[in-house]
This record gives C-alpha cells, sequence and structure tokens, in this order.
C-alpha cells in the first residue's frame, strides 16, 4: 500500500508517535510519501532518522490512504490537500479533543493490523463550497467543517440578510454566523449553542453568533439546498472563515454557500460507534463535582 502522510509542525513533544508512526509502516513494507513540510520538521528541528520514499508539495501527491497525525486541524489542512482526489484519510491524534482525528498512538498499531487486513470502514462526510466574487476566497472555497461570517475586530454587531434558495430566513443581527456540516457540528458551532448532527445526516446547520434577539435559535435545512447571505456591516467590512482559514470582505460582496460535488472520506476502525467517541470527547456521564 502506499500512503501519504501529513502532520503538525507544532508538537515537538509529540515527535515520539510519529516515529512509531513510521516504524510501523516500514515494517509492513508500504510505500512511505510525506509532506515536504512535515518531513523538514521531523529531521531538521527535531533531528529524527525517518525513511521516506518520496516527499511532495501542495497536492501533487497519489496514495490509497492517506494519514494526519495531529489534531483535527491537522486532519482539515490534509482534507483540503486530498480534495476531489477521493484518498481516504485515517486521522491519529496527539492533540486535544479529536472527533476526525480519533485515533489515539496507543491504538496505532493494532489499527494498522486491521487496516492491512482490510477490516476498516469508510464514512463519506459532505463538504460546503463558497460562490463569491473576491478571489481571495476563490482559491480554496471548500469547508469540511464550516463557513464562518464574523464581525472584525471588535466592531460592532454585523447584519446578515439570510435566505434559502432563494426564500427570505432572517436577517441576523449578531457578531456572526456559522453555516457547517455534520462533521463540524462538533466544532465551532457547538461552542456557540449549534446542535450536535450525526455524521450520516444530509443536513446543513445556520448558528448565529452572539444574536442580538435572544429568540434567534439555529436551524437544520437539507444539504442540496442553497444558502445566500448579503452582510451590512458600520465597518463596512467582514470576516469570512473557511475551516478556520479567513479572508476580509467587503460588505458588497454577496455570499452563497451550498454542497459541493465532492466528498471527503474518512476511515474508521471497524467497531467505530459516533456515540462512543461523543460521549468520550463530550464526557456525558462524568461526575466533575470534588470528593473533598
Amino acid at each position: 500500500m502506499k500512503f501519504a502522510i501529513f502532520g503538525n509542525t507544532f508538537q515537538a513533544k509529540k515527535s515520539s508517535h510519529a516515529a512509531n508512526l513510521f516504524q510501523l509502516l516500514q515494517k509492513h513494507g508500504t510505500e512511505i510519501y510525506v509532506c515536504r513540510e512535515f518531513y523538514q520538521f521531523l529531521t531538521s528541528d527535531l533531528k529524527m532518522q525517518i525513511h521516506a520514499d518520496r516527499l511532495f508539495d501542495g497536492n501533487d501527491f497519489t496514495a490509497d490512504m492517506v494519514i494526519s497525525i495531529g489534531g483535527d486541524g491537522t486532519f482539515l489542512k490534509a482534507a483540503s490537500r486530498v480534495g476531489r482526489k477521493g484518498i481516504p484519510i485515517l486521522g491519529i491524534n496527539t492533540g486535544r479533543l479529536g472527533f476526525l482525528a480519533d485515533i489515539s498512538p496507543e491504538e496505532m498499531e493494532e489499527t494498522f493490523e486491521e487496516i492491512f487486513s482490510g477490516r476498516y470502514s469508510v464514512e463519506e462526510r459532505g463538504v460546503l463550497q463558497l460562490i463569491c466574487n473576491d478571489k481571495r476566497l476563490q482559491n480554496y472555497p471548500y469547508a469540511l467543517n464550516e463557513i464562518a461570517v464574523l464581525k472584525r475586530d471588535s466592531s460592532s454587531m454585523i447584519s446578515i440578510r439570510t435566505a434559502i434558495n432563494g426564500a427570505y430566513l432572517n436577517t441576523y443581527q449578531a457578531d456572526g454566523l456559522v453555516i457547517t456540516t455534520p462533521t463540524g457540528s462538533t466544532a465551532y458551532s457547538l461552542s456557540v449553542g449549534g446542535p450536535i448532527i450525526v455524521p450520516h445526516c444530509n443536513a446543513i446547520a445556520i448558528t448565529p453568533v452572539a444574536p442580538h434577539s435572544l429568540n434567534i435559535r439555529p436551524i437544520v435545512i437539507r444539504d442540496d439546498w442553497e444558502i445566500t447571505l448579503d452582510v451590512e456591516s458600520r465597518s463596512h467590512n467582514f470576516l469570512v472563515a473557511i475551516d478556520g482559514r479567513s479572508e476580509s470582505c467587503k460588505e458588497t460582496t454577496q455570499l452563497k454557500i451550498r454542497k459541493a460535488d465532492y466528498s471527503i472520506k474518512v476511515i474508521k476502525r471497524f467497531n467505530h460507534i459516533f456515540f462512543d467517541t461523543l460521549r468520550s470527547k463530550m464526557m456525558w456521564g462524568a461526575d466533575g463535582r470534588s470528593n473533598s
């Protein structure tokens, strides 16, 4: 098998996990392609001795499987590089809270034994596409998690006129609006009060950030519907964040958001159950009270 590896280039303390990963892959006689930035971090910055059959830049690679070692942020970057290639991605979590990267370093050996024997599942995850006339946002207008429209800095709230398939929904007076996939429903959207959506649903959630009116609530719609946003701001500009990559926009920029025409494939262990991950990551049922 041929593997393409992306990794976090900020976590020097977690480098032992990367060393174990490369040893595991070598033991199984795989072809190992490595993102050049990650390879240089491991070999130049951390002085690690690792084997790579080939280094690659950007999205100039092919593979049977992509491995992301880091947190969910690293996974999102890997997904943006994979794009339309249709290569499934395995996320090894050396970060804090991982829903996408949910294989712990301690599970690596057992997980790869399962992979090499074909015992794993692949989930299709929907992607959002942003359509607008701002060239900076056209470079990579796709989001696996969310597209957020936000006020800039400490400026006053923005006004976001929102329509679904051309039908007027609401004008949100708020600090922003988060449009999220089911995959992203446990990320930024959740932190501002959005609903948790099971990844297998064909849905999009629209969640306001600090709305001026207390009776404004999130809404979940079909993922084959198109959302149109027109933004007004006293500062005459606002931010658009696509999976965390943000650009400033003029208020005359109209945004259209719809489901992209491709999906991202996420590898899960064969016995993986979303609700188990949810309970574990959210610590549902845990008693946080002190014993004293």
